[in-house]
Order: C-alpha cells, then sequence, then structure tokens
C-alpha cells in the first residue's frame, strides 16, 4: 500500500473558533477541568489511523513511517 499523507497545519490562535466554557456548581473538591479529556486522545488517532488504513499503531509519537506498510 503506497500512503501519502497529507501535511496539516494546526491552527493559530487567532484561527480557532470562539469556545465557550461553562463550569457547574458541585459539592465535590476541586480537581482537574481540562485535564480528563487529553488522555483518550492519542487512542482515538490511533483508532482513526487503523479504520482508515487497516494498521494498528502500537507506540506514540506517530510517524509517518509509522503509517507505511514497511514502518
Amino acid at each position: 500500500m503506497d500512503l501519502e499523507v497529507p501535511p496539516v497545519r494546526v491552527l493559530r490562535i487567532h484561527e480557532m473558533p470562539q469556545v465557550n466554557v461553562f463550569t457547574v456548581k458541585s459539592g465535590e473538591p476541586p480537581s482537574g477541568m481540562g485535564e480528563p479529556t487529553l488522555p483518550p486522545i492519542a487512542p482515538a488517532v490511533a483508532n482513526a489511523v487503523f479504520a482508515a488504513i487497516g494498521k494498528r499503531i502500537r507506540r506514540l509519537p506517530i510517524r509517518k513511517e509509522d503509517l507505511t506498510t514497511g514502518g
């Protein structure tokens, strides 16, 4: 399989859409708010790669060489 992966440019701060953040009052002790959303990102990307090309990614970071049949 010959795979050509186009480069993906990361948005700059002035290009980002508006994000609305809401907090909910709670009786629970304070804890991190953004951190719980980070751990599932890498497995989700790896699963998307598998869905797209049928190859499992088993290490991070994901490199272009990992997306080819010889990688």
